[in-house]
């Protein structure tokens, strides 16, 4: 049995290397990858705790985690991909779109 602290570090750890790659990078690909490591951060402290408390709300939650963290995957590429075609960049800081 793994104690419920190594599972709660490693989610925290996620997370956090999640965070500093969304807010100090500018590529918008590992901005997105960034955000899908933070939301598995999130699902590993979800299902530490739905196993330490023997519930199954935490795992059925973060099924519907990793099904939104898809979706926004998918979503998220297509408007990369469309970013590229007219601005011919993926930086971030290069594309402002409400200048005309």
């Amino acid at each position: 049995m793994i104690p419920l602290s190594y599972s709660l570090s490693l989610g925290a750890a996620l997370f956090v290397i999640g965070s500093v790659g969304v807010l100090s990078r500018r590529n918008a690909i590992i901005i997105l990858m960034s955000i899908e490591l933070m939301l598995n951060g999130v699902n590993v402290t979800l299902i530490a705790f739905s196993q330490r408390l023997n519930d199954l709300g935490g795992q059925m939650f973060a099924l519907f985690v990793i099904a939104v963290a898809a979706a926004e995957a998918a979503v998220g590429l297509a408007i990369i991909i469309a970013l590229f075609r007219s601005k011919a960049t993926i930086n971030v800081d290069e594309v402002n779109l409400l200048k005309w």
